[in-house]
């Protein structure tokens, strides 16, 4: 693949561009045999691995200088591995394509990542700007079903301009200032989010069970809840029914028909999300057992976070004809008594939360049971209070929601600004000497 079609934006930079491997000595690495104990004692070179691209998917780390994993001299030794010294710019090139970096010491790196020492007429900082102009375009060309790669015919073919050494420091020098202060905005996003969460939570508590927020006299069985919370079984409030096992070995049968069938990954929190519905083909009867009706609560049977087991949703009858999968249970709650609204919310307010999280099973994944299920105590209120609930946390949700959207789309919007700029700063489109002028007036 040409370098036109790798990153087509290229065309349009004020300098010529050339391909890096004329200016950067390009490298790679490699693994050590871990059939070899040997090669694996007395480990002190730093080595870069895949466990370390977590500290580069934010694009704010420009330098690493901390790896998960060390080689030892005998390894380096034995095996294809390059020790590169400090300075060297890295790229992430499979499974995890696109995330760059300059090694803050001399490391070796596995065969997952290629690196470029710089020459004389290139500056690492520029490089790895350049580098990251181009994510989305890596990201596109890697190819491969099961771990995606950008191979190394299309690594060499990458190009960089090449403007003179002094111009490429005052870019860098601009970036590393603007992105900096793009990120410290994105950052105070992200904690404005978080509140919103912590926010919305403490409100729909406060509102299922009043006073959990509060000192006080605590409840004996329950020592979250305040004690002048009287509770009641959900099992004298509603039934649970179990969902359809899914498994290959099952027996077709001339009753079989395809059913809509709902995920584990489907119930999120408070909602259901029906963005990818899978089918199943069972027999008719094994799946009247596990159809969903509406009003329903469905929530999750097991969960690998055990801070998100039992969050439950209602399901509104979206697609006729859904069955439920045997990770989540259907809470069918006797209308006369429990507004599936208000046990939704419940579930999913701290009272809920602790319950699950304190009753679960956790060996291996966390997990409940219906027995469990049918044991979580509800407060003992009417429907009409129980109404009032619902409404207050429906306007709470509304508000968060509004709230989130905004925040959501200006990290959106921050995000797109600070690759653009990227871009146009690496091409020379944005005369950063004027851009540094304009940002000081």
């Amino acid at each position: 693949m040409t370098s036109d079609l790798i990153a087509p934006w290229l065309s349009e930079s004020r300098w010529p561009t050339v391909p890096i491997r004329f200016v950067a000595r390009l490298g790679t690495g490699h693994t050590p045999s871990r059939n070899v104990p040997d090669y694996w004692e007395n480990c002190t070179i730093p080595w870069i691995t895949l466990a370390d691209v977590w500290q580069l998917r934010t694009g704010t780390v420009n330098v690493i200088t901390e790896t998960k994993e060390k080689i030892s001299y005998l390894g380096l030794a034995n095996s294809a591995a390059v020790r590169h010294s400090a300075g060297t710019v890295i790229l992430s090139r499979t499974a995890s394509v696109g995330f760059s970096a300059i090694m803050g010491a001399d490391m070796a790196t596995t065969q997952d990542f290629v690196a470029w020492t710089c020459g004389p007429d290139l500056e690492p900082r520029f490089l790895l700007h350049a580098l990251r102009a181009m994510s989305p375009d890596l990201k596109r060309i890697a190819a491969g079903s099961t771990h995606k790669t950008i191979y190394m015919p299309d690594i060499e073919q990458l190009r960089v301009p090449l403007p003179s050494l002094g111009e490429q420091r005052r870019i860098a020098d601009f970036l590393d200032a603007e992105t900096e202060r793009l990120d410290k905005l994105r950052d105070l996003r992200r904690s404005q989010l978080n509140k919103l969460d912590e926010w919305y939570k403490a409100e729909i508590s406060e509102a299922t069970t009043p006073g959990i927020s509060s000192p006080g006299d605590r409840s004996a069985l329950w020592p979250w809840l305040p004690a002048s919370i009287s509770t009641i079984r959900l099992g004298y409030l509603a039934r649970v029914q179990s969902g359809v096992t899914v498994h290959g070995a099952r027996k077709a049968t001339l009753n079989d028909s395809e059913y809509p069938y709902l995920r584990v990954a489907n119930v999120q929190g408070e909602k259901v999300d029906l963005t990818e519905v899978k089918t199943i083909t069972i027999p008719a009867d094994l799946a009247r057992r596990a159809t969903l009706r509406a009003g329903d609560v469905v929530m999750t049977e097991a969960n690998g976070n055990p801070d998100n087991l039992g969050r439950g949703a209602v399901w509104n009858g979206e697609i006729p004809g859904m069955v439920h999968q045997n990770h989540i249970f259907a809470i069918r709650a006797d209308r006369r008594m429990l507004i599936p609204e208000y046990l939704s919310a419940l579930l999913a307010s701290n009272h809920g939360r602790r319950y699950f999280r304190f009753t679960s099973s956790q060996v291996g994944i966390a997990t409940t049971s219906s027995a469990k299920v049918m044991n979580f105590p509800v407060p003992k209120i009417g429907l009409a209070e129980q109404q009032a609930v619902v409404d207050r946390c429906e306007r709470a949700r509304s508000t968060t929601t509004t709230a989130a959207e905004a925040l959501t789309r200006q990290l959106s919007l921050l995000a797109e600004h600070r690759q653009a700029l990227i871009t146009a700063a690496v091409t020379g489109r944005l005369d950063v000497t004027a851009a540094r002028h304009n940002s000081l007036v």
